[in-house]
């Protein structure tokens, strides 16, 4: 392997690491919050312990999210310094804002929040739970403004061969970063709801115990939202679609292996054969027809491009070959190719709609079998819903996986109608450091990783088996004031 080939599997493998706790985090955050102000309003004692027992497993969970983020910052130096200089005039702008959003205000309201149970009025405190989650929520904005910038460049000039912000309102209000930010955050939930729902679930058919009702108010919510979810996530997907066939038009060629203009262009459900090769010849695929050509454009006449077009459009346009760079190794004055790695293209989009849609029908699977007051006795219910926990964790790793790979080569996407000269190829945007460099990074990095990972998996495993009583005080028998004997257990 070479520099960028380590440097992408170094960036993929922090990134989707990182990405496990960031949806966690963030659904239960909102989640949290909002169980805290049901019992607010109605003084349930069972919405008490709920918010505690989850907002146990979410701060462990936000903990390991904020030592696994710090790292993707260090390798834009330390990895990709031309890729930040490249992007660095605007990028600056959104990151500090995320910074500000993550590191003041929701570890300010977090701690407030940890450490004033028996120190602040009950609104008072419920309202720093709303601060630091919905400043979850902003931070995500943030961040997915930056990356939606990555992928359709708005709100800049060209000087000096490198895009100057022009316009801070412009990539916030990005289309892209207004379509992909509902999608991000639907997501979320649905990581959460189907963390509710296995772990309630377990609980709820292991014995019989004084904290059923919180178990079954957990497991209904965590189901409700998790449909809602996926539902959210159809329509958002959809709107991204429709943006991604006029702004990324070889990325939806790759989700779907389309090497030929089709029109109307099918929709391939699945495919058998070889889809790495560009043709298609021993590919065959369970199509609907017309189908592609609606998500594409809400008809079912349009044309979609195929990669053989696109291929000659991409090489008129962003050039044949790449510069004769000695910064470019192997690269160097080689010919550039413009078709991203089709059966990574293709499965991750398969794999993001699947798990997605497997996590929905166990949500709605458990709610069925524990409808009006019902405790399944059944061995199998619990295991599938512990089993559906990976699902919306497994089908957000591969949404990104298909996002990130399917604008290559580009690390910085063209936009078809933006400011002409825009964009970057990601073999220009690697550091000129040596293979050896960015190998013991590599390995050591996701090898400390590995190590939290662990860590991560027994203090989550932990708490959640000891239920409610893991995080309640031994004595509970006040449950009118926030005070001392409703203080959290940590």
């Amino acid at each position: 392997m070479d520099v960028l080939d380590l440097a992408r599997w170094q960036f993929g493998i922090t990134t989707v690491y990182h990405f496990l706790m960031v949806p966690l985090t963030i659904g239960l955050a909102v989640l949290v919050a909002g169980v805290q102000t049901a019992w607010v309003r109605t003084g349930d004692v069972k919405y008490l312990r709920m918010t505690k027992f989850w907002g146990k497993l979410m701060l462990v969970n936000f903990a390991m999210g904020v030592v696994t983020g710090i790292v993707q910052e260090f390798q834009f130096g330390m990895s990709w310094s031309e890729y930040s200089r490249f992007v660095g005039d605007v990028f600056g702008a959104p990151l500090a804002m995320e910074g500000l959003v993550a590191f003041f205000v929701e570890s300010t309201f977090l701690g407030l929040w940890i450490f004033g149970w028996d120190r602040l009025p009950k609104r008072v405190h419920l309202a720093c739970a709303w601060a630091f989650s919905l400043a979850t929520v902003a931070s995500a904005y943030f961040i997915l403004a930056a990356n939606s910038w990555m992928q359709h460049p708005v709100g800049v000039e060209l000087v000096d061969g490198r895009p100057r912000l022009t316009s801070i309102w412009a990539v916030l209000g990005n289309n892209t970063a207004l379509t992909a930010v509902p999608h991000a955050i639907a997501g979320c939930f649905a990581v959460a709801g189907a963390f509710l729902v296995g772990i309630g679930t377990w609980h709820l058919c292991r014995r019989e115990s004084e904290d059923q009702p919180v178990w079954r108010a957990s497991v209904k919510l965590g189901g409700v939202v998790g449909l809602v979810a996926f539902a959210a996530l159809a329509v958002s997907g959809d709107a991204q679609g429709k943006l991604m066939f006029e702004q990324q038009p070889m990325k939806m060629a790759a989700a779907e292996a389309l090497c030929h203009t089709e029109q109307p262009a099918s929709f391939s459900i699945f495919a058998v054969g070889d889809v790495s090769r560009p043709d298609c010849e021993s590919v065959k695929s369970i199509t609907v027809p017309a189908l592609l050509s609606f998500l594409a454009h809400n008809d079912f006449t349009t044309e979609v491009r195929g990669i053989d077009q696109l291929v000659a459009e991409y090489r008129q346009a962003y050039g044949t070959n790449y510069p004769v760079d000695d910064r470019l190794g192997e690269l160097s004055g080689k010919p550039i190719d413009y078709v991203p790695n089709l059966p990574v293209t293709y499965w991750a989009f398969r794999f993001m709609i699947g798990f997605g849609a497997l996590s929905a029908l166990t949500g709605a699977a458990v709610l069925w079998f524990t409808r009006k007051g019902r405790v399944p006795r059944s061995k199998w219910l619990p295991r599938l819903a512990l089993a559906g926990i990976a699902t919306p964790f497994v089908g957000n790793s591969f949404g990104w996986i298909f996002t990130e790979m399917g604008r290559q080569p580009f690390v910085v996407a063209p936009n078809p109608s933006g400011v002409d000269g825009v964009w970057l190829f990601t073999a220009r945007g690697v550091s000129g450091v040596t293979v050896g460099e960015v190998l013991t990074s590599l390995i050591a990095l996701t090898t400390v990783y590995a190590v939290l990972a662990g860590v991560e998996f027994y203090l989550i495993r932990r708490y959640a088996r000891a239920g409610v009583a893991g995080v309640m005080p031994p004595k509970d028998t006040d449950d009118t004031e926030p005070g001392d004997k409703l203080a959290f257990a940590y």
